[in-house]
């Protein structure tokens, strides 16, 4: 399994934010799309997850544009954003439902990833009365509750205690030992030593990063 970004292109207005994007992310890695504020990095992500659209470029999973099977992409494809959109009047485990049947939500409930993120201890308690690790946990919830083969995180451990951060961490990991893809922006140094790849993206292009640790190198590049 791999997928590649190819060519795509955002203006906002005359003023553009993607130029050219391109790169490849092979099954089993997780690569870190990094750079300034402003610079994109959310744009990108949330035009391959479908919540805006493209200038131009394809999104292709094993030659196949998912910018042109919007259904075959909400399978494949499980998006984080940086807020938590999540309905504040219902509960965790009303929300759940949404995303998912009552058997998966059943099942991973006891034994699999909403039992890792914690969610069963607060299954009753409506969104508008959680905390914001409590929702961001919810939120990772609900955009993986299909098991998608591809994770699009947008500084989604942002919120999260260190312990929670390190369930995610393992998550992760095993979901690249499946062969899994993901995609993740970040400021965190920790979350930095998850990634196999790392680009730039700057001046609306992306641009591969070798990174060793050394953050100052890397606030330079931005």
């Amino acid at each position: 399994m791999k997928i590649e970004i190819r060519n795509i292109r955002k203006n906002y207005g005359k003023q553009p934010v993607l130029k050219d994007v391109s790169f490849t992310v092979e099954g089993g890695k997780c690569v870190g799309i990094l750079g300034g504020n402003g610079c994109g990095k959310s744009t990108l992500l949330s035009i391959l997850a479908g919540i805006q659209s493209a200038d131009g470029g394809a999104f292709l999973y094993e030659d196949k544009d998912l910018f042109t099977y919007p259904r075959q992409r909400a399978q494949l494809v499980g998006y984080v954003p940086q807020g938590t959109p999540l309905i504040e009047e219902l509960t965790a485990k009303d929300n759940l439902s949404l995303w998912c049947s009552k058997e998966k939500m059943e099942k991973e409930l006891q034994n699999g990833v909403f039992k890792l993120l914690g969610l069963d201890e607060f299954l009753k308690v409506p969104v508008s009365k959680m905390s914001g690790g409590m929702k961001k946990r919810l939120s990772i919830g609900c955009s993986i509750a299909h098991d998608p083969p591809i994770l699009l995180l947008d500084e989604a451990m942002a919120a999260l205690d260190i312990s929670c951060k390190q369930k995610i961490f393992d998550y992760i990991g095993a979901h690249k030992r499946r062969g899994g893809i993901v995609l993740l922006v970040t400021h965190d140094v920790m979350e930095l030593e998850l990634c196999d790849e790392w680009y730039i993206l700057k001046n609306g292009m992306v641009h591969p990063f070798d990174y060793t640790g050394d953050t100052a190198e890397l606030v330079r590049s931005f």
